[in-house]
């Protein structure tokens, strides 16, 4: 009998990516929710992923289902319940937590940067995507504080929460290590005005996603595999 995994997706190219192809080798049945749509299935999947967004976790007043999603998460982490966060997902993770939310003071963070492990990190699936042998996508702009009773697995250079479980049922990856290599164009094409504000080169994003992305994506699907091994 196939699970189900429900992920919530906020803008159109921003999707599973390259998890796709391990939830579909564990038995996971992928159905998709769209921005601010009724969060009603996903309090019974199987598993959630909660992905990324242009999007703030505190601009309630412009889009008003954020607290809706934020209860979904904290209700399934309470409850033990599979959750996954990217990106604005894991933001949003911090936040159903109790964890502030907020723009980062070392500007856009928005590349391939490698990620550095705690301790719990080395012994944790992100071990797959972290160190000087996988360059991380990163693109996002805000951050946050560390949840009460979250472990923190990595940071980066400039900022150093970027990964945190919850027990072994939730994790939230500020990352992007789903990023499929040959739909950069889509970021770049869909996120074109960001990029410009933050005078971020377009041909810079592909030169990386065609030096580190088959690489990222490898390791990325490896990290997925793991996590959901450690669910059982």
């Amino acid at each position: 009998m196939s699970k189900l995994v429900v992920a919530i997706r906020h803008i159109d190219f921003e999707d599973l990516g390259s998890f796709a192809a391990p939830l579909e080798e564990a038995g996971y049945r992928i159905h998709y929710l769209e921005r601010g749509q009724s969060v009603a299935l996903a309090h019974e999947a199987d598993l959630l992923v909660v992905l990324g967004g242009p999007m703030g976790v505190y601009e309630t007043a412009l889009y008003p289902w954020i607290p809706a999603e934020q209860g979904l998460i904290r209700a399934r982490l309470a409850a033990g319940q599979a959750t996954l966060g990217v990106c604005f997902g894991a933001q949003q993770m911090a936040a159903a937590l109790g964890a502030p939310v907020y723009p980062g003071r070392a500007g856009k963070e928005i590349g391939f940067y490698p990620l550095r492990l705690t301790a719990a990190g080395k012994a944790s699936p992100v071990a797959r995507v972290a160190g000087e042998h996988c360059q991380m996508f990163h693109w996002h702009g805000d951050t946050f504080d560390l949840p009460e009773g979250a472990t923190l697995l990595a940071g980066s250079e400039r900022y150093p929460h970027q990964a945190f479980a919850v027990g072994r049922h939730g994790l939230a990856l500020q990352c992007h290590p789903e990023l499929e290599p040959d739909r950069i164009e889509e970021w770049l094409q869909g996120h074109a005005a960001e990029l410009a504000a933050a005078g971020v080169a377009l041909q810079g994003l592909r030169e990386g996603a065609a030096q580190h992305g088959d690489a990222l994506r490898r390791q990325g699907r490896q990290l997925l595999r793991d996590w959901l091994a450690g669910l059982s």
